[in-house]
C-alpha cells in the first residue's frame, strides 16, 4: 500500500511541476512562503503570508554580520533557506547591505574552491541567495518595476551553484533538503533536472527520515496535501 502511495505521489509532483510557475504560485515561490523551522535560530521575523516586512524594528545595517553568523556548518539546509529568504526581504531596505551579503557569500564559496576543499554549504548559500534576489523582481519596487536587489544578479546562475552544492556530496543529511531547494528554484522557468530534484526530495521525505523536509513538502502549495500525507504514513 505504501509503495502505491509513493508511486502516485511521484507522478503527482512531476505533473504539478510541469505547470506554469505563475499558475502554481500567487507570488515568488522562494519568498512568499515562510518555511517551517520550529525553534531554530534565524533572523528575527514576525510576519506571515504576504506581510513581507518581518520585524519592523530590525536594523538591516546588521544584516550581513547577522546572516553570516547564522550560516554555520551545523545549520540544516531548510533553516539556511528560511534565513536567506528573510535576509533577501530585509535587503530590499538596504541595497548596500544586499550587495555586501552577496559578495561575502560568493567569496566564501570561491575561497573554499581555492583552498582545495570545495564547501557544499557555501555554494548552496550563495546560489540560493542569488535566486532569492532574482525573485524580488516579482515584487513592487519604488517605481513599480520590482526590487533594485534583483538588479544585482541578472546574469548570475544560482540554480547552477545549488546543483554544484548537491554534486559536492557534503553531509548526507543535507542532500535531500538541497534537492527540495533546487525543486523550488526550478518552479520559476524551465530548469533542467527540476523533476529529478523534486522526486529525490519526495523519496527522502516518504521514508520518514527527515521530518522537517516532510513538513515543508506538505506546506508548499505546489504539492497536493493528500499525497504528502499518504506518503508519510
Amino acid at each position: 500500500m505504501k509503495r502505491n502511495h509513493k508511486t502516485q505521489f511521484g507522478l503527482s509532483i512531476v505533473a504539478l511541476l510541469a505547470i506554469s510557475p505563475l499558475a502554481a504560485f500567487a507570488g515568488p515561490p522562494l519568498l512568499c512562503h515562510a518555511l517551517l523551522i520550529g525553534q531554530a535560530k534565524s533572523l528575527p521575523w514576525a510576519s506571515d503570508g504576504w506581510n513581507l516586512s518581518g520585524t519592523e524594528t530590525y536594523d538591516p545595517t546588521h544584516l550581513v554580520d547577522d546572516t553570516l553568523a547564522l550560516l554555520t556548518p551545523n545549520i540544516p539546509v531548510i533553516v539556511r533557506m528560511e534565513t536567506l529568504r528573510r535576509a533577501t526581504l530585509y535587503a530590499q531596505k538596504d541595497p548596500p547591505a544586499a550587495k555586501r551579503l552577496l559578495l561575502q557569500l560568493h567569496k566564501r564559496a570561491l575561497d573554499s574552491d581555492a583552498q582545495g576543499r570545495p564547501d557544499a554549504l557555501a555554494w548552496f548559500d550563495y546560489g540560493y541567495l542569488v535566486e532569492c534576489y532574482k525573485q524580488t523582481s516579482w515584487m513592487p519596487g519604488k517605481h513599480g518595476d520590482g526590487s533594485n536587489v534583483s538588479a544585482l544578479v541578472p546574469n548570475l546562475d544560482g540554480y547552477a551553484a545549488v546543483e554544484k552544492a548537491i554534486g559536492l556530496r557534503g553531509r548526507a543529511e543535507d542532500e535531500p533538503q538541497m534537492e527540495f531547494a533546487a525543486a523550488l528554484i526550478g518552479l520559476e522557468g524551465n530548469k533542467p533536472h527540476q523533476h529529478d530534484h523534486a522526486q529525490k526530495a519526495i523519496a527522502a521525505a516518504s521514508k520518514g527520515q527527515d521530518r522537517a523536509l516532510a513538513e515543508n513538502l506538505f506546506k508548499i502549495p505546489f504539492l497536493g496535501k493528500e499525497n504528502v500525507a499518504a506518503a508519510l504514513k
